[in-house]
């Protein structure tokens, strides 16, 4: 497979994403924007275009000088562009304004470790960065701070950025963000929920690292390995 090739169907793909973006109920309308990597640069989606409309020769070809080739890129892109050139451990941005996230967002609330699925973020945490107009360069020096050793925070009165390495994991990570936010607004109409110690988050986190590499928790001999059993297919 040759490198247009290679483009193409990574075009193709970040659409089906974007529509699903919308279809997953994490986004609505024009709101929200999606980026990926690429070997000379990175691909965005326009700006104000529906993604139902959106075909994959209206996605933008951006360099991180800030040139582009197409149609005028989201208004984000900064962020987009300066969130990829500095973190080569991942390669896709995607922001949305999903709902309860973006509730929390609009008091400026940092998600805490009342879940310990608050781990999927990377730490203890999900922060909310400081509020900048839009598309600005401040806007993208914030959320650079919020992201610090994370891979998603809130964007206060806007949204949420989740990171991921492909476009599933970006996704994926976008609707479980969401549903922490939704868990903790729910929460918070019976008080203040307890939060986990840092020592049992950083358990947690070890615990997500290796199940990230394909091993299942055995701590403490609780839980093998998990293997089919014998005579079944």
């Amino acid at each position: 497979m040759n490198e247009h090739t290679d483009m193409t169907a990574l075009r193709r793909e970040m659409v089906d994403v974007c529509r699903r973006m919308n279809s997953s109920g994490i986004n609505q309308g024009t709101a929200g924007n999606l980026s990926v990597r690429t070997s000379s640069g990175f691909l965005i989606t326009p700006s104000s275009l529906p993604y139902d409309a959106m075909t994959p020769e209206d996605l933008v070809e951006m360099d991180f000088d800030g040139t582009y080739v197409g149609r005028r890129p989201s208004s984000e892109w900064r962020f987009h562009r300066d969130i990829l050139k500095n973190r080569t451990d991942i390669n896709v941005v995607l922001h949305c304004h999903s709902i309860y996230a973006t509730t929390l967002a609009c008091h400026h609330t940092t998600i805490p470790s009342f879940h310990y699925m608050t781990g999927v973020a990377g730490g203890t945490t999900i922060r909310c960065a400081e509020y900048a107009t839009f598309g600005t360069q401040a806007l993208s020096d914030n959320a650079l701070v919020a992201l610090k050793d994370r891979i998603a925070c809130l964007l206060g009165q806007h949204g949420q950025i989740s990171l991921g390495k492909i476009f599933e994991s970006a996704l994926w990570l976008a609707i479980e963000v969401e549903t922490l936010s939704r868990i903790y607004v729910q929460a918070l109409t019976l008080g203040e929920p307890p939060v986990l110690p840092d020592d049992e988050m950083a358990r947690v986190l070890e615990q997500m690292r290796r199940m990230s590499y394909g091993q299942a928790p055995d701590a403490e001999g609780v839980n093998d390995i998990a293997r089919p059993r014998a005579g079944v297919i």
